[in-house]
């Protein structure tokens, strides 16, 4: 496994980290699956796992505790967010910082996420949402100062909603952010325009998410995929958006190198790009832990192929279905 410094936290973080959305709540998880999939991901380098309060209210940072717990002989970091008060994803740009994040909700969810992970101090606290208005507002840079001064967290982040890149860049500018999670992959190549060239100027890390576009870029998916009604992905792949996901994807086929998966060329694009300081996929299967991990070899893209992907940019708004 490869490792990046991870903007001014200085931290050297795994290219390859881990996402732990789909760990807690989703159809098919499975406790000790999940677990066996988490040390083999540690037993190959990774050091970077992200999580949140709201991937099952906390369960998924109870098990990030316990892997941390497991191995006190390495640093594992810890990055988790705080749901928005409204518990709406995303925001909306009439939201107000009061609606979302007053004070007393960022203290008390990062005492709870505290509690979640057994450790006193939260490497990387993330909000969950943001909307670049409430860049200069004094409730939650007090409680930011606060808590940071308090010792219980060492750096604060954004996670950007859906396709709004640059719905941070003012924030970013209060010097008191240390990280940006940002959907970044083959199709959306949006924060190369403004966000990437900000966070290298100001040393802001940067989080790529969604590196399979929900899946699309897996190659799996067919017009016929279907999901449970109580998987999210039921209300995402929508037929517009599955239908169009899957042409997408089906345009790509034919660019993968010979060897290689589509998800491996999804992977190696964004490595690519050394902007990014670690890449956190879903991976709850130990086969997908391997085949993941694997991709941080070093090896590169040729020049000529990443050219023709940049071709496959897809530009999207946020809609009713996007979340």
């Amino acid at each position: 496994m490869k490792t990046r410094r991870f903007g001014r936290t200085d931290w050297q973080v795994s290219e390859l980290g881990y996402g732990m959305w789909g760990l807690a709540g989703w159809t098919g998880s499975d406790i000790e699956e999940v677990n066996a999939s988490l040390e083999k991901a540690v037993s190959l380098g990774a050091n970077f796992f992200d999580t949140a309060w709201g991937y099952a209210e906390g369960k998924s940072e109870q098990i990030l505790g316990a892997l941390i717990k497991r191995h006190p002989d390495k640093k594992l970091y810890a990055a988790t967010k705080i749901p928005p008060k409204n518990f709406t994803w995303p925001s909306k740009s009439h939201f107000k910082i009061e609606d979302c994040f007053p004070a007393a909700h960022i203290i008390e969810y990062t005492e709870k996420s505290l509690k979640n992970l057994g450790v006193e101090q939260i490497d990387l606290q993330q909000f969950h949402v943001w909307e670049d208005a409430w860049a200069n507002s004094e409730e939650w840079q007090k409680a930011v100062e606060q808590l940071t001064s308090a010792g219980k967290v060492a750096h604060w982040g954004i996670s950007v909603n859906r396709w709004e890149p640059n719905n941070c860049l003012k924030t970013l500018e209060t010097g008191l952010i240390s990280s940006v999670q940002v959907i970044y992959n083959i199709f959306d190549q949006n924060p190369e325009d403004q966000l990437f060239p900000l966070c290298k100027k100001l040393d802001v890390g940067i989080i790529a998410r969604v590196p399979f576009d929900e899946g699309s870029l897996t190659g799996l998916m067919s017009y016929e995929t279907t999901f449970p009604a109580d998987d999210w992905r039921s209300t995402y792949f929508v037929p517009e958006n599955l239908i169009s996901s899957v042409d997408h994807a089906n345009a790509l086929k034919p660019l993968v190198p010979e060897g290689m998966t589509l998800p491996d060329m999804a992977l190696r694009f964004i490595l690519a790009n050394p902007d990014v300081g670690t890449i956190i996929p879903g991976m709850r299967k130990i086969k997908h832990v391997e085949s993941n991990i694997a991709c941080s070899d070093g090896a590169t893209l040729p020049n000529n192929l990443v050219a023709e992907l940049r071709k496959h940019r897809w530009e999207r708004q946020p809609t009713e279905w996007s979340q």
